[in-house]
């Protein structure tokens, strides 16, 4: 059964260029294949956003087929950003992070809490 969004164990990759909303699974297979460069039944996931933002795909193999979710949003726009140089045409959201940009949250401005582990090991120096 899919979990949207997924375990912590599965990557999520995002197209860095717009997408004609129309693809579907197959044109979407593809640029995975070509533009992503990465194998679309690996279980992973491929998130693809419209160049007005406003609209999101999302591929998902698991095991017997694919899974295409989309999102429409009513008012405003995703905010995405990358971490990475503009010679890739991809990059990796956590699980955490692909929820709230579902939700609508820019993560431009957001800083992450330190974990429990973090903070041990802070103390223990």
């Amino acid at each position: 059964m899919l979990s949207f969004p997924p375990s912590p164990s599965v990557r999520i990759f995002v197209a860095r260029e717009s997408v004609d909303m129309r693809k579907g699974i197959d044109g979407l297979a593809g640029l995975v294949i070509d533009t992503i460069d990465q194998d679309p039944q690996s279980g992973h996931v491929f998130v693809f956003f419209n160049k007005h933002r406003n609209r999101v795909k999302s591929l998902v193999w698991d095991g017997s087929g694919y899974w295409l979710l989309v999102k429409r949003l009513e008012h405003g726009r995703f905010s995405i950003f990358d971490r990475v140089g503009a010679s890739r045409t991809s990059f990796e959201l956590s699980n955490t992070d692909l929820a709230l940009l579902l939700d609508g949250v820019d993560l431009r401005g957001a800083r992450r809490r330190a974990s429990h582990d973090e903070l041990n090991a802070r103390v223990s120096r």
